[in-house]
């Protein structure tokens, strides 16, 4: 498994494309390289993930396992990605819509498909919460609010780029995923079951304006 996970992992950061071990990111929102990877030493993020973008990107390449090993992996995954990019179109839709242009306004600004897909997996952690999953900040109060979860729905968190693009008529906002409620191991300590979670990062075309599309 290590062998096949080093064989499939990034090869460059700016790629998006592979996979990415537990302890190699740290969310944080400094710029700073040192106070970065002093972040990632003290408290790495407890998680791995498969990067998965557009497969006839021209630079950049997806990493796949081989079909033997992971049989009907990378169909699954191309069709999900392409299902995922057509409710991006619809939303993106939707929205041209509530800010009065035309429908298809959006169209040609995203028909690249220049997504990222993000399969996360979550290994068991010790920890000393007792609530957990994807909490979204309130942009008056600065409080996180919990996204819990409604059957056969999916969350959309509106990004910097929708923000700018509507003239912050839609809001970007802070998330986090706080671990989920743990099982008690002592007196003291308990640890959390392993979970996966599916991201899917909506981008524009390449090397599109920002500009702001409403007033």
């Amino acid at each position: 498994m290590e062998y096949l996970q080093n064989k499939l992992s990034w090869e460059d950061p700016r790629s998006n494309r592979g996979y990415v071990t537990v302890g190699r990111e740290r969310v944080t929102q400094s710029a700073d390289p040192t106070e970065i990877a002093a972040l990632r030493a003290k408290a790495p993020d407890c998680k791995e993930s498969m990067e998965i973008g557009r497969d006839w990107d021209a630079e950049w390449k997806n990493q796949w396992p081989h079909e033997a090993d992971v049989p009907e992996f990378k169909g699954t995954m191309l069709d999900f990605y392409q299902i995922c990019h057509d409710l991006h179109v619809n939303v993106m839709r939707s929205i041209a819509l509530g800010l009065d242009l035309e429908e298809g306004f959006f169209d040609k600004k995203i028909d690249e498909q220049c997504h990222n897909l993000r399969l996360l997996s979550y290994p068991p952690v010790k920890t000393s919460l007792l609530q957990g999953g994807l909490e979204v900040q309130n942009p008056h109060t600065d409080n996180f609010v919990p996204a819990t979860p409604i059957p056969g729905t999916i969350v959309i968190n509106v990004g910097d780029l929708l923000a700018r693009w509507s003239n912050d008529v839609l809001r970007s906002t802070l998330h986090r995923v706080v671990a989920p409620p743990a099982k008690q191991i002592s007196g003291n300590e308990a640890i959390t079951p392993a979970r996966q979670s599916i991201a899917f990062f909506c981008n524009p075309k390449q090397f599109r304006s920002c500009d702001t599309y409403c007033k």
